[in-house]
């Protein structure tokens, strides 16, 4: 075999094993342990919207009179009055869409339209069929968790 062929052979066996490789957990993320699961499927949990102690937000993080999308885990947690906290999927019943956004008392899903109250995920504005699924929620001090 010649020296050409054989440096590129040796440049993409190194490159499977760069990009292929296991650190032994099945995570790829090198540290040995395992990243729990996320429901956007890359196995990680995203920073932004879960503290290492399982703290989906503060409260402080909530608006009252509106909430915040966690598309990450396909849930919503509004606020309809102060220290009332709510949580919902965001999954859209019409087309199975996440949720986009909360603004003026209503969740709103940005494909095909549909509202639903911040108080009990009930449809304002079609073509959703049904509400909303409630989410269980702890609100614990200014932590809010799932489940």
């Amino acid at each position: 075999m010649n020296t050409r062929r054989r440096t590129v052979l040796t440049a993409g066996a190194a490159a499977l094993a760069t990009g292929c490789g296991s650190s032994g957990d099945g995570d790829g993320d090198g540290d040995g342990g395992t990243a729990p699961a996320s429901a956007s499927g890359t196995g990680k949990t995203p920073k932004a919207s879960v503290t290492p102690t399982g703290e989906l937000t503060r409260t402080s993080g909530i608006p009252v009179g509106g909430g915040t999308v966690f598309k990450d885990r396909k849930v919503v947690v509004t606020q309809p009055e102060a220290g009332e906290f709510k949580a919902f999927s965001a999954v859209c019943t019409h087309a199975g869409c996440i949720v986009a956004s909360v603004s003026d008392g209503t969740i709103n899903c940005a494909c095909h339209g549909s509202r639903f109250s911040i108080t009990d995920a009930s449809v304002e504005a079609g073509p959703a069929p049904r509400p909303l699924p409630a989410e269980r929620i702890t609100v614990e001090g200014d932590s809010i968790r799932l489940g």
